[in-house]
């Protein structure tokens, strides 16, 4: 598991940390069943997911999407 840095400045202000919060709960509300989304069970799609529903940065953030996987034990 790599070591993840929630205070790597992102964007403007933003950090992995930021971003992390942010997006945690839509994904354990989707990852438990609560959502009309279905439980993702890849990294490319938390990937896709993180970076289309990150406030302003819409690019895939490294740190964040390691520490979701790592969260949802997806390899």
């Amino acid at each position: 598991m790599a070591k993840i840095n929630f205070d790597k400045h992102i964007y403007e202000g933003w950090t992995v940390r930021d971003f992390i919060e942010e997006l945690e709960p839509q994904l354990d509300m989707i990852q438990t069943g609560n959502s009309c989304y279905r439980p993702m069970k890849t990294r490319a799609e938390i990937r896709s997911w993180t970076a289309d529903n990150q406030p302003y940065y819409k690019k895939p953030v490294t740190d964040v999407v390691n520490y979701f996987c790592n969260r949802y034990g997806i390899t």
